[in-house]
């Protein structure tokens, strides 16, 4: 048997606002993963090394038994710091794995149940008119889906000229690209509750894929109504960091897509139990992943493996990205092999990528210190970004 020991473990901070970790085993295999909470990279990165003493030593055979430790064995557990370290050590747990076996990771969770993924593709302009123009270059270039922003910042309850805006963009984009395109709003969280309602019925009419964090996920207690309220498909997940943060809101029947991050719920070992918890209550999964290309990886071996799987996100083109883009750290540019809106099955062993070791090396000396801004209404109170 190989000696799958982890003998190191190496930190890269890398723009546009990623952080990548590697490990190197004793028999010299590495496994990538990308741990990351957006705007706190830093702060990801001190708790790896708090974990660090764990890791090293222990063998990516066990990569269960890794994750338990980790999760179980401190006293104060979760949230998106601790669950965004373990996620990342744990992709490249199973990165290593599987290219110590010579097989992809989604033949380890069961194999494949698809021969392709859908992915979306984000639009965000500010007009009407440029959103319309961005959606009919999204097509153009292959995509059957979008995604974009429902709406901008917003009171606690705000006027029916904010809502009527909201309706305006959607309007524009369904009508440049058709009934056959998908169209996933995000609200962000940066609707209240007591608007969540007059939203819902001003988009109702061009036909959204799914409405994606109506409220936020802090108010998920709201959701029940809400999903009772629309036809519209509830979407909610990006802020939810384990299968015990998923029980409750698949309990009370109140989503219809789970959108957990492999970046920040726990990595493949965790989002392969959402996913079957989901099935369970007839619900979809599709994976959030606006980050970096293990991020997206990662997201695929869910995607191929599990049968709820409905859509992928990925930053393909994504606004965040400035001056780096989603295939940039690839030794291939072309290694997710995009193809008219879908990701074909990946064969190679492990996450299926390879990074580009010099180049990340390089980007890590300029490094990033990311952070989201901060919104304010014109009344000077600070407001949802």
């Amino acid at each position: 048997m190989q000696d799958l020991t982890i003998s190191r473990v190496e930190l890269f901070r890398v723009p546009p606002r990623w952080l990548f970790v590697k490990l190197t085993t004793a028999d010299g295999i590495v496994g990538w993963g990308e741990p990351v909470v957006e705007g706190r990279a830093a702060t990801v990165e001190a708790c790896i090394r708090e974990i660090e003493t764990h890791l090293i030593g222990h063998s990516a055979h066990r990569i269960d038994d890794f994750w338990q430790m980790i999760y179980r064995g401190g006293f104060y557990r979760g949230g998106p710091v601790l669950m965004s370290a373990l996620s990342g050590i744990d992709q490249a747990l199973w990165d290593i794995k599987g290219k110590a076996l010579g097989v992809p990771v989604y033949e380890l969770l069961g194999g494949a149940v698809r021969d392709r993924v859908r992915i979306y593709g984000w639009i965000n302009e500010e007009t009407p008119e440029q959103l319309a123009a961005a959606a009919r270059r999204r097509v153009a270039d292959g995509f059957t889906a979008l995604k974009m922003n429902a709406c901008e910042k917003m009171y606690w309850i705000d006027s029916p000229a904010k809502v009527e805006e909201a309706a305006a963009k959607m309007a524009a984009v369904r009508e440049a690209v058709g009934n056959e395109v998908l169209i996933g709003l995000d609200l962000h969280g940066r609707v209240h509750k007591g608007q969540a309602k007059a939203i819902i019925r001003a988009l109702e009419p061009y036909h959204p894929y799914f409405f994606e964090e109506l409220v936020l996920s802090e108010n998920n207690d709201a959701l029940k109504s809400l999903r009772n309220f629309t036809h519209v498909p509830i979407a909610t997940g990006e802020r939810m960091y384990s299968r015990w943060d998923f029980k409750r809101v698949l309990e009370q029947q109140a989503v219809d897509i789970v959108q957990p991050d492999l970046s920040h719920a726990g990595g493949i070992t965790e989002v392969k139990k959402i996913a079957t918890m989901a099935e369970a209550y007839d619900v979809a999964i599709a994976p959030h992943c606006p980050l970096g290309p293990i991020s997206l990886a990662a997201a695929l071996q869910i995607d191929f493996n599990c049968i709820n799987a409905l859509i992928q996100e990925t930053s393909l083109g994504i606004h965040y990205n400035v001056g780096t883009d989603l295939v940039d750290y690839l030794v291939d540019p072309d290694g997710f092999g995009l193809r008219d809106g879908h990701v074909p099955i990946m064969t190679k062993p492990g996450l299926g990528i390879e990074i580009n070791e010099d180049k990340v090396r390089e980007a890590a000396t300029v490094g990033h210190d990311w952070k989201n801004p901060i919104w304010r209404n014109p009344d000077g109170s600070v407001t949802e970004w």
